[in-house]
């Protein structure tokens, strides 16, 4: 695992670096999936690596890449941290005011994305879910943001967010509104209350959730937990125990990453070998 500043690793003409960057950073499968692409499709002078990264040493980061380099990916907590840092950022990206991928041009321009909006509705679409009713979101992130998004493309009606203290209900409103949400805000309290909506989208970190497993339905809906490691979560384990369909984190990863290797490279990711790197990494560790 690669930590520290980009200029100690030395590189040769005509090499493409890219890497994640977040804190903590080693239980990232994004390098995992990143180089199985690459590897797929002939890419021999592309690399990724992975940064511990915290948001007081980002900019010196950034302002230390040299012409090697074509991407990043960001994690917690840089996805907002890094905006005041671009030249440019994507429609997408502005409107959840949350970037997790920067491209990285020959002059060195900086353009924020973020691909874990379509990332979403792509995992959600490979499980069969393209429209519902309504829908639960539980946490206030970047991620929560980026939930609404996709919500407000593959849902009809109101969505129910469940989040702790009134500054973070205030900005999931603001975000409801701006992407055009019909949303409700409620205390985290109030969570198990969620867990009867034809989709729960679960944003929270591990075993934040864990303490609602027991009031699961005997018939749920569909659940999109966004952890990955440790995968179950404790959530989606009963959920599935009650015969509910379960979307994962490593799907979110998954689709969002195929964007970001598109993005970078010019070619389309491909699905199939990342996803089987990404899940026997994940095996390997269970």
């Amino acid at each position: 695992m690669a930590q520290g500043q980009p200029g100690q690793v030395a590189t040769a003409a005509g090499v493409h670096r890219a890497a994640v960057l977040g804190s903590p950073i080693t239980h990232s499968l994004s390098p995992v999936l990143h180089r199985a692409a690459y590897a797929a499709l002939g890419l021999a002078d592309w690399s990724y690596d992975a940064f511990d990264v915290d948001e007081a040493g980002l900019p010196d980061f950034v302002g230390g890449l040299d012409a090697s380099w074509a991407g990043l990916s960001l994690t917690m907590p840089l996805k907002r941290a890094i905006l005041p840092l671009l030249d440019e950022v994507s429609e997408t990206a502005s409107a959840v005011d949350a970037v997790n991928t920067v491209l990285i041009d020959p002059e060195g321009r900086r353009v924020g994305h973020n691909t874990d909006v379509p990332g979403l509705v792509e995992a959600l679409r490979e499980r069969g879910v393209h429209r519902v009713e309504s829908a639960a979101v539980f946490g206030a992130g970047a991620t929560a943001t980026s939930a609404l998004a996709a919500l407000a493309t593959v849902c009809d009606g109101p969505v129910r967010a469940y989040v702790r203290g009134a500054v973070r209900a205030h900005e999931m409103f603001e975000s409801g509104e701006r992407l055009g949400v019909e949303i409700l805000v409620r205390p985290w309290e109030d969570a198990h209350k969620g867990l009867d909506f034809p989709l729960v989208i679960s944003t929270t970190p591990k075993g934040a959730t864990d303490h609602l497993v027991d009031s699961v339905a005997s018939a749920p809906g569909v659940l999109f937990d966004v952890v990955y490691d440790p995968w179950p979560t404790a959530l989606a384990a009963a959920w599935s125990k009650a015969g509910g369909p379960v979307v994962g984190g490593l799907d979110l990863l998954l689709h969002q990453a195929v964007l970001q290797v598109e993005l970078m490279t010019g070619y389309p990711g491909p699905l199939a070998e990342m996803r089987a790197a990404g899940e026997a990494a994940l095996a390997a560790r269970t």
